[in-house]
């Protein structure tokens, strides 16, 4: 294999940038010269936005009690940053769902990363964090790399799943086999591409191995765990079907009790359903009140 990741990424079109409304917000955020309305603003030139974010924070992803029906109430209640994690999460799986392949089930696929993205989550709360958002996008978009790797050199891709499947091994070992990288270092190029936090890049580069992190192995941790969980939970799956070892600190490094698990597991699946319904959604209904 003569292919790099970071040269599978640049010769992409499909992923070339992500979308202007969120790198103008993504920028905003992080200059105090704009207040929330004025994010607010940007975030309602876009309906479609608009309406998933708020489906997003009126469902039991966050169960509020009351109604959340503006953009600016919901910037009130959650907070920019946030937000702005929420914004990545819909708009990244909204471009890649048009990257066809049939190697995988896409439903299959989603429905792992979501589960991923949520246990992930939790596992933060557990652990006290107050700012959950990244680690779900941490953990929705771990096995991101994969859908590239499908998408670009198919033939590869659909020899790495039969090696994998024959020899009962990881997917990431036998790509790595085959290839000479594995989706990790695929999806941790595309984390570069976008610019994205370096949190996210390491989760991301890391999720197989989290002990290798050299900036933020407690995060990287929390998805580590969160992918085996929902392996071992049989939700979907990104084209594994056997479960990579867990790192023997893993529990320890993440900070988080292992007694925690069955109340980790009920809360997934508690968020599971009315989180897959909102993200398996590529277009959102009319929003009456915006503002």
């Amino acid at each position: 294999m003569s292919i790099t990741p970071r040269e599978l990424v640049a010769g992409t079109i499909e992923i070339a940038t992500l979308p202007e409304v969120f790198l103008r917000i993504n920028e905003m955020i992080d200059s105090p010269r704009h207040s929330a309305a004025d994010i607010g603003n940007v975030i309602m030139q876009d309906p479609g936005m608009t309406a998933r974010l708020l489906r997003i924070v009126n469902s039991a992803f966050y169960g509020f009690p009351s109604q959340i029906d503006t953009v600016s109430r919901a910037i009130t209640i959650i907070g920019t940053r946030e937000l702005r994690d929420l914004i990545l999460a819909t708009t990244v799986v909204k471009m890649f769902k048009g990257l066809p392949n049939d190697l995988v089930n896409m439903e299959d696929f989603w429905r792992h990363s979501i589960y991923c993205g949520l246990a992930t989550r939790t596992l933060a709360a557990q652990r006290g964090e107050r700012l959950l958002e990244r680690h779900f996008v941490a953990g929705l978009l771990h096995d991101i790399g994969s859908l590239l790797i499908y998408r670009k050199i198919p033939e590869l891709a659909r020899e790495a799943l039969l090696r994998s499947h024959n020899g009962h091994i990881p997917l990431q070992r036998a790509e790595q086999d085959l290839l000479g990288f594995d989706h990790a270092g695929v999806g941790v190029e595309i984390m570069r591409k976008w610019k994205l936090p370096e949190h996210l890049q390491e989760a991301v580069e890391f999720h197989h191995s989290p002990t290798r992190a050299l900036h933020f192995p407690r995060d990287t941790a929390l998805v580590h765990l969160a992918d085996i969980i929902a392996d071992r939970m049989q939700a979907g799956n990104s084209g594994e079907e056997h479960v990579y070892p867990m790192a023997h600190n893993a529990w320890e490094l993440a900070g988080v009790d292992e007694a925690c698990l069955s109340e980790v597991v009920n809360e997934v699946e508690r968020q599971f359903d009315d989180a897959a319904q909102m993200f398996r959604q590529d277009s959102a209904p009319a929003v009456a009140n915006l503002h």
